[in-house]
């Protein structure tokens, strides 16, 4: 990941911005310099649940169980290959009550693709999920939150606003439940210091392939789900979590 990230921050400088605060608008989850995000809500007391990767054979299925018992609503980004090979996934996943996103086709570092490349990832990617869903797509996480302003021109043409995140599981490692707990609960803490919701990145998938074992994600989300009452937990689109 290191490697990839400097490589990043070279395509950056190619573009002409080669500066440390165009890495960190490139790569910082935070960020704003490149184009406005959706970050967190306003209420510290509010959270929301993001998976990246989907659709999985292997979990995401027992996830919208977990979420159905506990009332909630999630947001799903879903990586374009994996809809085409799955589209049943993704349509339960809707029919559930859930938002869905584009996550690309293939889950490049935007960061170090031509133009083109950035638009073909966005426009075949909303293609595998319209094709799926029969609804529009209007929402956007770059993988690994990377992107430069090519990102945000590509996803104005197709009308995507781009969503990130203020606290991170960490796990797509394989590491135990009560690592990926201890994990978000210091982002939770660093959102609440900070006066803000929670926007927590989670992972039912796996970009390299469909398949993944993601249990720890699954107990985790459990033991989260236990802490926040169903009002409490929100998307990420800004009409509800503004």
């Amino acid at each position: 990941m290191i490697g990839t990230r400097t490589a990043c921050e070279f395509a950056l400088a190619a573009d002409g911005v080669a500066t440390v605060a165009a890495a960190y608008a490139a790569l910082s989850p935070g960020s704003q310099l490149f184009g406005s995000t959706i970050v967190a809500g306003s209420d510290p007391d509010e959270v929301a649940f993001t998976y990246d990767d989907g659709p999985n054979t292997a979990v995401t299925d027992e996830i919208l169980d977990i979420l159905a018992r506990h009332r909630a609503r999630a947001t799903f980004f879903m990586i374009g290959r994996f809809v085409r090979q799955q589209p049943a996934i993704a349509r339960r996943v809707l029919t559930a009550g859930h938002l869905i996103g584009n996550h690309t086709e293939t889950h490049p570092w935007l960061c170090f693709q031509s133009m083109r490349m950035i638009r073909e990832e966005l426009r075949a990617c909303n293609e595998a999920l319209e094709d799926a869903l029969g609804i529009p797509i209007g929402y956007l996480r770059p993988p690994h939150g990377a992107r430069r302003p090519a990102v945000f021109h590509a996803a104005a043409e197709l009308n995507l606003r781009i969503v990130q995140w203020n606290v991170m599981a960490y796990d797509w490692k394989p590491i135990t439940p009560e690592r990926i707990l201890t994990n978000i609960d210091r982002g939770l803490r660093r959102a609440r210091r900070r006066h803000v919701g929670s926007n927590i990145l989670m992972h039912d998938g796996y970009d390299v392939a469909m398949g993944a074992n993601r249990q720890s994600t699954l107990a985790a989300t459990e033991t989260l789900l236990t802490r926040f009452a169903s009002e409490r937990i929100r998307t990420v689109t800004p009409d509800v979590w503004a």
